[in-house]
């Protein structure tokens, strides 16, 4: 296949670039101009190709037969995609391909080549003298500037690819590939009036709310001057420890124990507590005006998928859109639609995380439940309350499923409270009952707690060079590192053990991080979790043609597909989904779906 690397240099101005807006904000505005492309084909020397040559250039290339390497793909390839009407075979991108091997690491062009050519000071990104900002037309001689600019840059770019693409496994390229198609090949469509009304409905709620409150929008914002007004109702102000300054500080923040409490012993004020909370919480309005600003001109909406966004490599949001914590029955959800004669088809796994701690730990009773289909969560609440639970018993199982969810890892007696505290619904236990849990639970599935000393012989074993290669399972032992079955790493760069903490730096410059065997073993439970979703992913895509996978969220799958043979399409997506991978095919799995007009699983 042959290999196109490029670059676009555009226009920008004051208020007017992507450091302030959204990708299809900035390209689809009446501002917006290309001064030129740097272009690498394949072993030719670059090229800069002004804006008028652009298009008859594009027309020479075999776009079926030719893959697209940019720095940050997702930009590049919408600029081409949504102007130019051209669409690659296969999209690398050299930017997510440095998250992957290197996560939590800048993956700037600067650093990146700084990182992978440290004594080479002919890969460095040229400090640009010339600014041309504000400058629609550029002249022969600012032109020239920035087409050296650009020139550097894409020899720069296909440098680090060429590096980079020998020892990236495929899977994760097809993985990049697919996430880059999700962006600048839409197939979702937006409901702008559903949005537009939901904006409007907020800002109505929201003045109700203040005005109800007997106060204004100003002091309910205000720290200072919302705890004057609490103190002035006759009400002690909640207070904690600032983690920067050290000082005492009101405890206003949602999840604050002492402001939750607060609202629990005052409830006569609750028309204060609610117009505080949609004052500060703004998060369902401002997405929707983030989904409207980020819609395409067809009314197609470009899903903003960031690969490998943390460390174990789940994804993440980009675009500052998370899509991966939309609220379920959320208008957000829902505005994201089919086009037509499309349906939405939504596919996820079943509490996969908790089946693959039980899988490693090798808690056979555990793993039977998960394939006999028994509900995990309904059998531990039945220990728990020592009387049968059934999904009736709701407050009853949702204890029993967040033990079952959070106890894994090491979870005390105190954070299990808050957790309950903290959820949906609310619950309150006593510090007895809560200790009581916590000891069931590591009594019932005593291999677990095993587990979190393996984890903690991890540690011991990325700091001894004699035992990298052990394996145990699919996990392999190397340097600072633990090596997955799809040939990438969980890193802990510069792990040391220092005065009882084991300590690591996930980025240059940053404060170490503790950690612990209960926490790397969660980061296990979810790197390989990550592995489990991503390869059926891949296998959805290459066994059922008949759709695009158009999303990933954490253990789901979305796909756009005909609005025929829905069942036979859903069953087949099913049946890959319970297929667990090669590395662990004791592994139960199962998984459910269905499929809708809008995305409101």
């Amino acid at each position: 296949m042959n290999i196109l690397v490029l670059d676009y240099e555009t226009f920008y101005d004051v208020g007017f670039s992507l450091t302030k807006m959204s990708t299809a904000a900035y390209v689809n505005d009446d501002q917006f101009a290309v001064w030129g492309v740097g272009i690498k084909w394949n072993d030719e020397p670059t090229e800069w190709i002004s804006p008028d040559d652009i298009p008859h250039m594009f027309e020479q290339i075999p776009w079926d037969d030719t893959a697209l390497v940019c720095h940050n793909t997702l930009f590049d390839a919408y600029i081409m995609t949504q102007i130019h009407k051209v669409k690659p075979a296969y999209y690398y991108d050299t930017a997510a391909m440095s998250r992957g091997l290197y996560p939590n690491e800048s993956a700037s062009l600067k650093d990146v080549c700084k990182r992978l050519f440290p004594d080479d000071k002919t890969m460095r990104k040229g400090d640009e003298l010339v600014t041309a900002k504000g400058i629609r037309d550029l002249d022969p001689e600012l032109e020239k500037v920035i087409a050296g600019y650009c020139i550097q840059d894409v020899d720069l770019t296909n440098a680090i690819f060429q590096k980079m693409v020998k020892n990236f496994p495929t899977s994760e390229l097809d993985l990049i590939d697919i996430t880059v198609r999700m962006f600048v090949e839409p197939k979702l469509v937006l409901d702008r009036e559903l949005l537009i009304a939901h904006k409007e409905q907020i800002a109505t709620e929201t003045a109700q709310k203040i005005a109800a409150s007997g106060t204004d929008r100003e002091t309910l914002a205000s720290q200072p001057k919302f705890a004057a007004h609490i103190e002035s109702l006759g009400i002690t102000v909640p207070t904690k420890k600032s983690p920067r300054t050290g000082e005492m500080i009101p405890a206003f923040s949602k999840s604050d124990g002492g402001y939750i409490q607060m609202q629990a012993l005052y409830p006569q004020y609750k028309h204060v507590w609610d117009a505080r909370e949609a004052v500060k919480s703004r998060i369902e309005e401002t997405r929707a005006e983030r989904f409207l600003t980020s819609v395409n001109k067809d009314g197609t909406f470009s899903v903003p998928l960031r690969y490998y966004a943390a460390h174990t490599g789940r994804f993440g949001g980009s675009e500052k859109i998370n899509l991966q914590n939309l609220p379920r029955g959320s208008k957000l959800r829902t505005a994201l639609q089919a086009p037509p004669g499309k349906l939405v088809y939504v596919s996820d796994l079943s509490n996969i995380e908790a089946r693959m701690l039980a899988w490693l730990a090798k808690e056979e009773g555990l793993l039977q439940s998960f394939a006999a289909g028994r509900d995990v969560y309904s059998e531990f609440a039945s220990e728990i309350y020592n009387r049968p639970i059934t999904k009736a018993n709701k407050l009853e199982r949702y204890v029993g499923k967040t033990a079952i969810l959070g106890l894994g890892y090491g979870m005390g007696k105190d954070r299990f409270q808050d957790t309950l505290r903290n959820g949906s619904p609310s619950v309150d236990v006593t510090d007895e009952t809560a200790l009581s849990i916590v000891t069931a639970y590591r009594t019932m599935y005593p291999n677990i707690p095993g587990l979190w000393n393996v984890c903690k012989q991890f540690l011991y074993g990325m700091m001894d060079r004699a035992q990298y290669g052990n394996r145990f399972g699919p996990i392999t032992i190397s340097n600072n590192a633990l090596e997955l079955p799809n040939r990438m790493f969980l890193k802990y760069p510069h792990l040391n053990y220092h005065l009882g903490d084991f300590l690591y730096t996930q980025r240059v410059g940053r404060a170490p991080i503790r950690t612990h065997g209960p926490r790397v073993c969660e980061n296990v439970v979810q790197a390989l979790s990550r592995i489990v979703i991503t390869d059926q992913l891949l296998n959805i895509k290459e066994q059922v043609p008949e759709v695009d996978i158009v999303l990933t969220v954490h253990d789901e799958i979305i796909c756009i597909g005909p609005d025929k043979n829905m069942d036979s399409i859903l069953n087949e997506i099913m049946s890959i989904m319970k297929i667990p991978p090669y590395w662990c095919q004791e592994l139960p799995l199962d998984a459910e779906g269905g499929y809708s007009k809008v995305y409101d699983k």
